[in-house]
Formats: C-alpha cells, sequence, structure tokens
C-alpha cells in the first residue's frame, strides 16, 4: 500500500475524491471558494511519485507570464491559435474583467495569465497537468484561477447576452422577406454538447445516438449573436428540443407580443415558434441540389425560411469550432461543464461586440485530437407531440403559417411576371 507524502493512504484519497463528485445535479451558481475537484488526484499523484522531486515538470526556459507575453506580443495567428481571439479583443477581455471588478491581480499571477489558463483549457480541452507546464503553476493554482474565471465570464452573461431588439432587423426589410417577416424575431436551435460524467449519473444523458450530452437550447439573432441560453444540469441528453424550450418558458424566456421564432422542424409550429413544413424540401443544401426554382407556397416558404435559421446555424458552427472544449466533453463536475458552455457564448457574443474575426474559426485547424470529438446529435429531426402546451396551439400555428406562405408566393408571382 503507497502513501503520499503527507501519510495518508492513497486509495483513500481516491474514494474521497470521487465521494466529493457526486454533486446535486441541480444546477446552482457557485461562489469563488469552489473547487475543481477533479483537478485534485493527479497533482497529489504528482506530489507523491518518487521522481517528481528529482524530474522538474517546468523546464521551459520562459516562465507562465513570459509565455503569454510572448504570444501576445508574437503574430497575430498566436493568440488565434492558443485563446481563440485576437490580441485586441484578448486585451478588451481582460479589461473589462478588471474594469467590473471580477478578477484582480494577485502577487504571482496577473488577470492577463489567469485569463490565458482558462482560454487555452477550453480551446485545447487541457488537463491540470498540461496547464502546469505550460503555465508554470501548480495544479492547485490552476484548479483555482480557472475557477474564478469561470466565476467571473459567467458573471457577465447579463451584460453580453441580451434579450432581443423588437425592432426588425435590416435582413428582414430585404424584398424576399419584406414584409413577411417583420414580426421574426430571432431565431432558436437546439444543440447537444457532450459530457463526462459519473457512471452512476449517465443513463438519462444518453441520447439517441447513446452518446452522452446535454441539450442546450440557443436563441440567435442576425448579427450572430446568442440573444438567449438556456442550460440546465436537468436538461440531459435524453430531452427533446421542444421540452427544453417549454422549460425554459417556464423560467423567463419570453416571446414579445405579436413577435414570432424561427424553429426547425423538432419544434411544434405555433404562433409564436414558426416551423418550416414537413415533407416538404427544406434545407439549403436540398434546395440547391433540386436546382429549381420553388414550386408552391410551401418550398418557398421553406426556402426563405432556410435562409433566415442559416444565422443561428452558423452561430452555433462558429461557437463550437472557436471552442473545441463543446465538442469533447470534459472532465469537471456537472455544474462546472454547465458553466463552461455558458461562458463560451458569453465570450462568442464578446468577440462579435468587439469586431472578432466570425469566419477563421470554421477554417481553422481543430486543436484537439479528433479522437476525442464526440459524436452528438444535431437537434431533433421532427416533433414529436410531446409538449402539450404547444400541442394545443398548432392549428393557430398552421394557420399563421399559411397566411405568411400564400402572402409570399402571390408576391414572388408577381415579381416573376
Amino acid at each position: 500500500m503507497t502513501r503520499d507524502l503527507t501519510g495518508i493512504d492513497t486509495s483513500f484519497q481516491f474514494l474521497w475524491v470521487s465521494i466529493v463528485l457526486v454533486m446535486d445535479p441541480n444546477y446552482r451558481r457557485r461562489s469563488h471558494e469552489d473547487e475543481f475537484m477533479l483537478f485534485v488526484l493527479p497533482t497529489i499523484e504528482d506530489s507523491s511519485h518518487p521522481s517528481s522531486s528529482k524530474n522538474p515538470i517546468h523546464t521551459s526556459k520562459l516562465s507562465g507570464a513570459e509565455r503569454v507575453h510572448e504570444i501576445l506580443i508574437g503574430h497575430e495567428s498566436l493568440s488565434k491559435r492558443n485563446f481563440r481571439m485576437e490580441v485586441g479583443v484578448f486585451q478588451a477581455l481582460v479589461n473589462k474583467l478588471r474594469e467590473k471588478q471580477l478578477l484582480a491581480d494577485s502577487r504571482a499571477i496577473s488577470v492577463e495569465v489567469k485569463v490565458a489558463i482558462f482560454l487555452y483549457a477550453l480551446v485545447k480541452n487541457a488537463s491540470n497537468e498540461t496547464l502546469q507546464y505550460e503555465f508554470w503553476h501548480s495544479g492547485e493554482t490552476i484548479s483555482r484561477h480557472f475557477g474564478a474565471v469561470l466565476d467571473a465570464i459567467t458573471q457577465l452573461t447579463c451584460v453580453y447576452i441580451r434579450p432581443p431588439s423588437l425592432h426588425p432587423h435590416q435582413i428582414l426589410r430585404r424584398l424576399k422577406f419584406h414584409p413577411f417577416f417583420q414580426g421574426c424575431v430571432d431565431c432558436i436551435d437546439g444543440t447537444h454538447i457532450p459530457m463526462i460524467l459519473l457512471l452512476d449519473q449517465q443513463e438519462p444523458y444518453r441520447n439517441r445516438k447513446q452518446t452522452l450530452s446535454q441539450n442546450v437550447m440557443l436563441a440567435c439573432d442576425f448579427d450572430l449573436k446568442f440573444v438567449h441560453v438556456h442550460v440546465h444540469a436537468g436538461w440531459e441528453g435524453s430531452a427533446s428540443d421542444a421540452r427544453v424550450l417549454q422549460d425554459a418558458l417556464n423560467h423567463g424566456f419570453e416571446v414579445p407580443p405579436g413577435k414570432f421564432f424561427l424553429v426547425d422542424a423538432g419544434y411544434a409550429n405555433t404562433t409564436q415558434f414558426l416551423a418550416p413544413y414537413r415533407g416538404t424540401r427544406y434545407h439549403l443544401q436540398e434546395q440547391g441540389r433540386a436546382n429549381q426554382k420553388p414550386r408552391d407556397y410551401k418550398e418557398l416558404f421553406n426556402l426563405r425560411h432556410a435562409q433566415l435559421r442559416n444565422h443561428i446555424e452558423r452561430a452555433v458552427g462558429i461557437l463550437k469550432m472557436r471552442f473545441p472544449i463543446l465538442r469533447t466533453g470534459a472532465h469537471y463536475p456537472v455544474n462546472k461543464q454547465v458553466d463552461i458552455t455558458v461562458a463560451c457564448c458569453v465570450l462568442h457574443n464578446f468577440i462579435r461586440l468587439h469586431n472578432g474575426d466570425m469566419l477563421w474559426p470554421s477554417n481553422s485547424n481543430v486543436e484537439i485530437d479528433a479522437n476525442q470529438i464526440v459524436d452528438v446529435p444535431n437537434g431533433d429531426l421532427n416533433y414529436n407531440g410531446d409538449t402539450q402546451a404547444f400541442n394545443n396551439s398548432r392549428q393557430a400555428g398552421n394557420q399563421k403559417r399559411d397566411d405568411i406562405a400564400r402572402r409570399m408566393w402571390d408576391h414572388y408571382i408577381t415579381q416573376r411576371t
């Protein structure tokens, strides 16, 4: 039986850490003192290794602070590769966290390094051990500052994820959309984020592809900014998109009177959430492959609907490419994994508001091992009638959609003749 330097049996240490990780699945906001317990064990093991005192981990000539400085003053691609944002955006984020007094320089580590540690972990899905090597700090320090930055960024949620504007976006003034979509606020989509869970927590999170995920509802405007993020540790991968939307409505998500969101076929078609016609060509790829003009009002509606909803599909794609940790799952307690999703959405909006490049993430190299990427569903293929509140308003929704589609078709035919 091996013992560490404190004389505590390491097998009991492992049991203690495992017990701490079995947390209440109900989502809660953490305090600054909350720790990432999954970081503890590697740190204990490293300190107890007989050769740890002989072979130092930190062999780089640059300290963590010097490494961060080198990245920030180096080629512009270095900041994008390591932090997934331009230098100017990185510095603006640091300044905002200081200004809001959410983070401050400590004796041994600056805010720049704290933020760099956090972003590097999101980009590389880096372990605590890897972060120790890259930034020259102990496992305890890495864990503490990762948690502090995560908490700070999630506190910016209400600042950077704001309800949508009630004024029609300029894209809706284009001839092919006007005036038919003037009541459209934004678009909604459900997306699955992989999760890593203890064995006794896994089953409810198992999705239809038999992998583990949380089902997240995102609402996005036509400027590719998220206007609502509904994530909750209770909404497992087995939950339908419609159930998650209903839960969001029960917890503060609102549709302004007379307005509507565009949704995909995984949701019920109602007066507040307009879905495409089922059994009719919809996706832009399908329209392109057909290589022909819309043949009736349903095909025309689906084409225009897909052109607008493409914005949220782009935003979600950019989000996951920018922060690859959202494609792999992460070794943190459930509540932390939920918070990481929120933090990534906040950072996405922050980058967008500071004119960060929205194109390069989709064209950049993946910064993680492709074998780590988890296969998860894109969302529900069809609404399965599991939400009674939506079922009650489907008839009115179908009438509203038909009215819009037929007026759009009449206008389309007039323009063609």
